[in-house]
């Protein structure tokens, strides 16, 4: 079971150094020719008062001269590089032999991994004869099992006063070394990314600006069409959005204007709606006449009637007016039937004059009222003309039947 609570070992430097060898690789072999002037090595093994040079290229290796470590040597080397172009298009190594470099393990704390050079120097006199002011060293960690809470480092360390004699023979000779590393443990050149080096940093050469601009162009390419995969997307998303956003306002503005138009069509069928059924809340003048002309008897007459505001009055002459009240009562049209004014009596017809208001049931509670049929002997009320103030006028005697 995995456990969690361990710390992940993050190098950012050895991640950097990983991309930029795969970034390397896919650059074509071409482009990288252009690029790098460089290709192959020309390994550097002094041997005595002489200078070994072996061209190595894809890991085969090619003997090329012996040079002594003199004014000769430097004439040779001159011709030899004149000779052959391969010399000067390939990366320079210095490789000291067991006479100039040693090595040692060493079992460290793991919490000195983040400053390893720091820590050997201070305790460089204790792994070896050397204090640190007297050699140039570097510190490779070691794969591989180790001790729980250790790590195993490889120490290399050459005398100073060798190093310095070496590297002012060799630039002498017109050789500017990449680096310097010991035969017991050489650098892969394939992977010299993660390799070390004895040279110090005063002492090493300047690599060339031409690679490291392409190189800082390609790195500053990636990174933009990156940004630019992670930003179109997005882009085209906000547009979308946008024009979604326009439809969305257009229709939302005519949504708006039928909404309004929907108000406007449903006040128009409320008042509709309150002028029907304010019609509808009382019978038609010519149901109410209907009515009247069934209930009078034919020695009644009517000389006057007008209906407003749900009350309807009539006048005219009866022989028994106090019994007009019953008959209205007893309609399905009419309720609350009564007298106005006093009756009176007519002294040439010797009938009474009444003058009655009844109110008219609204037509909501009114059933269906079959109208009298008609007959010889009895004659309906016959209005001149009627509006909503219903007028009879009385005839050429003054009465109307």
């Amino acid at each position: 079971m995995p456990n969690l609570n361990s710390t992940i070992d993050l190098d950012i430097k050895k991640f950097f150094r990983w991309w930029l060898r795969e970034l390397d690789f896919l650059v074509p072999e071409k482009i990288r020719q252009l690029v790098n002037e460089k290709q192959g090595f020309i390994i550097v093994r002094p041997e005595g008062n002489q200078l070994a040079l072996t061209y190595m290229l894809n890991e085969q290796a090619e003997p090329l001269a012996i040079l002594e470590r003199n004014a000769s040597g430097a004439t040779q080397y001159k011709a030899l590089r004149a000779k052959d172009e391969r010399l000067a298009k390939a990366n320079l190594i210095l490789r000291l032999s067991g006479n100039e470099a040693i090595q040692k393990e060493l079992a460290l704390p793991v919490a000195v991994k983040e400053n390893l050079s720091q820590v050997v120097a201070y305790e460089l006199d204790r792994y070896t004869p050397f204090k640190a002011e007297q050699v140039y060293f570097a510190v490779k960690p070691l794969k591989g099992e180790h001790e729980p809470g250790q790590i195993r480092v490889m120490l290399v360390l050459t005398p100073k006063e060798t190093l310095d004699t070496l590297y002012e023979d060799v630039k002498a000779m017109g050789i500017a070394p990449l680096f310097v590393d010991y035969e017991a443990t050489p650098n892969d050149l394939e992977q010299r990314y993660d390799g070390y080096n004895l040279l110090p940093e005063s002492l090493r050469e300047k690599p060339a600006n031409a690679p490291r601009l392409v190189y800082t162009a390609l790195i500053a390419t990636i990174f933009l069409l990156l940004g630019t995969v992670l930003a179109l997307p997005v882009w085209f998303e906000y547009q979308t959005v946008n024009t979604v956003q326009k439809k969305i306002d257009a229709i939302e503005k005519d949504a708006k204007e039928v909404k309004a138009l929907q108000l406007e069509i449903d006040a128009i069928i409320n008042e509709t709606r309150l002028l029907i059924a304010e019609k509808n809340a009382a019978p038609t003048i010519v149901d109410m006449l209907n009515t009247l002309s069934a209930l009078m008897k034919d020695n009644t007459w009517l000389s006057y009637a007008q209906y407003s505001d749900g009350h309807l009055q009539i006048q005219g002459e009866s022989p028994a007016a106090s019994a007009l009240l019953g008959v209205l009562e007893d309609s399905k049209l009419f309720a609350n039937a009564r007298f106005v004014s006093p009756v009176t009596q007519d002294k040439i017809s010797g009938q009474e004059r009444f003058q009655i208001t009844v109110d008219v049931t609204p037509i909501a509670t009114l059933p269906s009222i079959p109208s009298k049929p008609p007959s010889a002997a009895s004659a309906p009320v016959r209005p001149a003309a009627y509006t909503p103030f219903m007028t009879i006028p009385g005839g050429a005697n003054g009465q109307a039947r």
